[in-house]
């Protein structure tokens, strides 16, 4: 019976001791403080939100060592700081709650994400009552729904296709967002039978563009060339999607998805530029155009009109010639009709027929901005109810000038005018570059030294110097002028060096103007037909006709 007592009064003990930390830690109820997260329902993309954190001691008790932390949503972009977590400690929260103080605190930022997304921001407020060792959180969350995305995203994909054949479409992308968007990158997901041959900008891995920053009413778009091979009356799906990588995870903004159907083909429709399907041009070509249709269906096909529009500020209309079709100036465009063309008329299945045009490109065009680069030519072919579109590419234009002077501010020449046989004269040699349509690439100039005349070794603008060789055995004289950009010495200021030569006349050259100079000539790759351009400039002779202040005279030996 003791025993019992004993046990009775230990149970009593302990229970009391739990009761009393239990009162302890419940004499507090934490729904005293109101913790509450206020911001907008609903944004758009990167539209600027803020949410506003506040809080309330209703209670009797002061709340010591308090404590908040905001969690901005996953997709968020803070307006100040880059940090998705926010601590507010004591110190910023005044040390203390007081018995029915209020604060509040604001957070901005832009939302990242798809229309119809809910991003959620959360808000976590630890303290402790006054007296009590037990410490409390209270916790609150916000969500927002991204309801708009001012972005557009499309494809540009014919409704149909011919299986096997050469299939070329476009992504276009424009963004009417107020805040740019930085990091952007396009993923296509190609349907099955999709064979991908090139892309205009070039891809990452076929599948993968980056953009780079868009900033508001700017846009663009990316053209695909590829293969589709499938059955007849089967549908093929592509599909895209435009986001921004954040640290190693990618955000979706925007998706779309189009088909095409595969069809049986009734015609073949090809095109040749001087008799070369993949004709790459030059400023100033005269351009024989070739457009050949076959017959590959069944049915013998009658009474058609093919019709051509061409797209190219290079070309020179005036030039053109249309044998047995009419041109139409205001859509650029031309007509063969049936009744003008016996193959229009009637062309039985696998017969082919063939019109052709003739026509020039400009020597020079206007470039009015960086952008005017990697010009085309295109024809759009629209043949009963097929249309084709051929499209290639045109080389830039590179220009030399090369001129001599004695008369100049660079060196100071000197010597004998007219020269004399036996004595020095010294000469300025000036070289300029220009570069038109595309970006070029390992520029060089070069230029053979006759064996009578010498390098002084004197070069202007100093910094060009290391870019200026001459081989004594060969004579070549080469500037590495390097990379040149689009419109550099058109836009921008032109390459330029100076080089001084001397010249001591031979008595066979008595009554002569002897050649200060071969003719110089330019070379370098173009980065977007990757073909080698070069043009030439004449040799400079003792005349200089450059220099109005030596006349054909002052340049004969005396």
């Amino acid at each position: 019976m003791k025993k019992i007592t004993i046990f009775v009064i230990i149970i009593a003990a302990v229970v009391g001791i739990l009761g009393l930390y239990y009162y302890q830690r419940n004499i507090y109820s934490k729904e005293i403080l109101k913790l509450e997260i206020l911001g907008p329902e609903d944004t758009e993309l990167l539209k600027e939100v803020e949410y506003t954190v506040k809080f309330k001691n209703n209670g009797d008790i002061r709340l010591e060592d308090p404590e908040l932390i905001f969690e901005y949503p996953d997709n968020a972009l803070p307006s100040e700081g880059s940090s998705l977590r926010v601590t507010k400690n004591s110190e910023d929260l005044g040390g203390a709650i007081y018995p029915g103080q209020e604060k509040t605190f604001s957070f901005k930022a832009r939302l990242l994400g798809k229309e119809g997304d809910v991003e959620e921001a959360k808000a976590t407020l630890n303290y402790r009552p006054k007296n009590l060792k037990a410490s409390y959180s209270s916790a609150t969350s916000f969500t927002t729904l991204i309801k708009k995305v001012p972005l557009n995203f499309n494809f540009d994909l014919s409704s149909s296709v011919e299986s096997g054949k050469e299939l070329k479409f476009r992504l276009n992308y424009f963004s009417n967002t107020d805040y740019p968007l930085s990091g952007l990158r396009i993923i296509v997901a190609y349907p099955s039978g999709f064979e991908f041959i090139d892309s205009v900008p070039k891809s990452l891995e076929k599948t993968e563009w980056d953009l780079g920053l868009l900033n508001k009413a700017q846009g663009g778009r990316i053209e695909i060339t590829g293969k589709l091979m499938g059955e007849i009356g089967e549908e093929k799906v592509f599909q895209a999607k435009i986001g921004t990588w954040r640290d190693g995870e990618f955000i979706l903004l925007k998706e779309t998805a189009q088909g095409t159907n595969i069809i049986n083909p009734a015609l073949h429709i090809t095109q040749q530029i001087n008799g070369n399907p993949k004709f790459v041009a030059d400023p100033g070509d005269l351009l024989h155009y070739e457009i050949f249709f076959k017959n590959v269906g069944e049915e013998i096909l009658t009474d058609m009109s093919l019709l051509v529009t061409l797209t190219g500020s290079s070309f020179d209309f005036s030039t053109l010639r249309v044998p047995e079709g009419e041109y139409t100036p205001g859509d650029n465009s031309i007509i063969w009709d049936w009744r003008r063309v016996n193959d229009l008329q009637l062309l039985s299945p696998t017969e082919e027929g063939r019109v052709e045009f003739w026509i020039k490109l400009k020597d020079e065009w206007e470039i009015k901005s960086l952008e005017d680069k990697n010009p085309q030519i295109t024809t759009k072919i629209y043949l009963s109810q097929n249309k084709e579109e051929f499209s290639n590419k045109v080389n830039s234009k590179l220009a030399i000038s090369q001129k001599g002077y004695f008369n100049d501010e660079v060196f100071g020449n000197a010597g004998p005018l007219p020269p004399k046989v036996g004595e020095t004269t010294t000469y300025t040699i000036m070289w300029q570059v220009k570069n038109y349509y595309n970006e070029m690439k390992d520029v060089k100039v070069k230029a053979i030294l006759p064996s009578y005349v010498t390098l002084t070794g004197k070069i202007f603008p100093e910094e060009e110097s290391g870019k200026f060789t001459f081989d004594s055995n060969s004579r070549e004289i080469v500037w590495n002028v390097g990379n040149l950009m689009v419109g550099q010495g058109i836009l921008s200021q032109a390459p330029n060096i100076s080089f001084q030569v001397a010249l001591v006349p031979t008595a066979s050259q008595w009554g002569q103007s002897p050649e200060l100079i071969g003719q110089a000539r330019i070379i370098g790759q173009d980065q977007w037909t990757n073909e080698i351009i070069d043009a030439v400039s004449p040799a400079v002779d003792t005349t200089l006709p450059d220099d109005q202040a030596v006349g054909a005279e002052k340049g004969i030996v005396k």
